[in-house]
């Protein structure tokens, strides 16, 4: 069983600190890349732990769990006395969370930091300018997580006095502040030796995600309908453009899985932007994404949680690459495969494995969010571990990238833009696009294309990779029946409330509709 276990360190920084949180220890490791700054100035160091932030991003709690459990292509059912955590995981996919849910307040708390500790770096005198061209990305990134999640944004200037209340950007504000900081970002940066250091292409993917969002966070009312302007179009796709001329590339027929493999750093052309792990400074923890659904009997040891739905697997086209299989030197070794796992598991020399009561273990389909046995539900495996990983050195051989943006993101971006009246210089037309994307995996090539169709392609590719409630909201389908959410929720829950205790501290804070 895997408990929910916060690992966000937490520091004080003041009393009045975004009117977040209260004092807590700080007990951090300096993580950033494989490539590593000598560094003799405060304000450089200080980068070091803006970058130490995003680690939290790839927990399966907080951040990812917001964009994932909510949608239609992940669930925690509760299994007996496991995963259970006070039904953390069922709220979040039936939509009934409030005020005081523990992973929107802890959410909150992680995001917020990640502002304020970016600010201090901008702020500094002994900033150069890459610097600040570096934590000016982390700011937005931290800073577009709060406006897609939350819909508004507190900040504080760090010289300001410290009993004075931090103002709050409305989600218009946040978002033109977004843009600034990453416009400024795409000047003052060039291209990056490592996906782990911010980069001018890591800026323009950022930005092509911000003006394609810019109809959501610009509407007067929540949850929709939404009026996509040609001009914001437009820059979406200038920005993938210049992401594209900068030498990204799709990961070749029969190699999606490559892009998430143990050495995705080394191999891949596609990543943008992510955490670089190796086997002794995994800042990442990249094996939660196989160990929150692998069955405790496989190899390696899971904690038998999360599933994907049914209805969801079941969309993809059957000779589609992404839907999973055998992986060279993985499977041979540990019986695992990639992608989806249903049907009878096996573990290393193939053989057939067992659930702990002795029965055959075989993950079917169906799966009940309140009580499932320990065998039920689809399990999904898109970051998998090293052959040579086991129970024991599990941890050590998390080396994979965790992926923040990668080019395959940006190609589909390209596409929708298009698709909802955006001009492409280059000629391209989208369907051309999505078929780029989707035809080397073995995808039948569409004949025509909508945003039916568009949507369901951005889950083929990007599923299970902290997007996919980001996407439903853009395309109103967020509130729509699911398994195990039958009825339609209302459109206040496409933004979740302000943590009751951020309210009650900071009367510049009002809570969102309907909470």
């Amino acid at each position: 069983m895997k408990k929910l276990i916060k690992r966000t360190s937490v520091v004080c920084l003041a009393t009045s600190l975004l009117a977040i949180m209260s004092c807590a220890k700080l007990d951090e490791k300096v993580y950033g890349s494989k490539v590593i700054r000598d560094v003799s100035n405060g304000s450089a160091s200080d980068l070091k732990g803006v970058y130490t932030q995003l680690n939290g991003q790839s927990d399966q709690a907080n951040t990812y769990a917001l964009q994932e459990h909510s949608t239609d292509e992940m669930m925690g059912p509760t299994r007996g006395t496991d995963w259970g955590d006070f039904g953390t995981w069922r709220k979040l996919h039936t939509h009934t969370w409030d005020a005081f849910h523990n992973q929107i307040s802890d959410t909150w708390d992680q995001l917020n930091i990640g502002v304020y500790r970016a600010t201090q770096v901008i702020s500094s005198t002994q900033s150069s300018a890459q610097t600040k061209g570096e934590a000016s990305f982390l700011r937005a990134y931290f800073m577009f997580q709060i406006v897609d999640l939350y819909g508004q944004a507190p900040f504080k200037d760090p010289n300001a006095p410290l009993d004075e209340n931090p103002k709050v950007f409305s989600r218009s504000e946040a978002t033109d502040f977004i843009i600034k900081d990453l416009r400024f970002a795409e000047t003052n940066l060039g291209a990056s030796a490592s996906a782990g250091i911010a980069s001018k292409a890591s800026a323009e993917a950022l930005l092509a995600k911000v003006y394609l969002n810019k109809a959501v966070y610009k509407a007067t009312t929540v949850g929709g309908p939404f009026t996509f302007a040609k001009t914001d179009m437009d820059s979406v796709i200038v920005f993938a453009n210049r992401v594209a001329d900068a030498g990204y590339q799709l990961e070749p027929a029969g190699k999606y899985f490559q892009e998430f493999a143990w050495d995705n750093s080394d191999k891949s052309k596609g990543i943008i932007f992510g955490i670089i792990n190796t086997s002794t400074n995994a800042p990442a923890n990249t094996h939660n994404r196989w160990r929150m659904g692998m069955h405790y009997n496989q190899s390696p040891s899971g904690w038998n949680g999360f599933t994907t739905l049914a209805d969801f697997y079941n969309s993809f086209d059957p000779k589609d690459e992404r839907r999973g299989g055998s992986y060279p030197e993985l499977t041979d070794r540990n019986g695992l495969n990639t992608g989806f796992l249903v049907g009878q598991q096996y573990g290393p020399g193939h053989v057939a494995l067992k659930q702990r009561g002795g029965s055959p273990l075989i993950f079917t389909p169906d799966v009940n969010l309140n009580y499932s046995t320990e065998a039920q539900g689809i399990r999904v495996i898109k970051y998998f571990p090293h052959p040579a990983a086991d129970g024991s050195v599990n941890d050590d051989f998390a080396t994979n990238t965790y992926i923040f943006l990668r080019f395959a993101d940006v190609r589909l971006m390209k596409a929708e833009a298009i698709l909802r009246g955006g001009s492409d210089p280059n000629g391209e037309s989208a369907l051309a696009i999505v078929n780029g994307v989707r035809t080397p995996r073995g995808a039948t090539a569409l004949a025509t294309l909508d945003l039916k169709a568009m949507l369901a392609e951005r889950g083929f590719e990007l599923y299970y990779e902290g997007w996919r409630r980001n996407d439903l909201v853009r395309f109103e389908k967020f509130n729509d029946p699911v398994d195990q959410r039958p009825n339609k929720s209302d459109k206040t829950r496409t933004i979740y409330p302000i943590p009751a205790r951020a309210v009650d501290s900071n009367p510049n804070l009002k809570q969102n509709t309907g909470y």
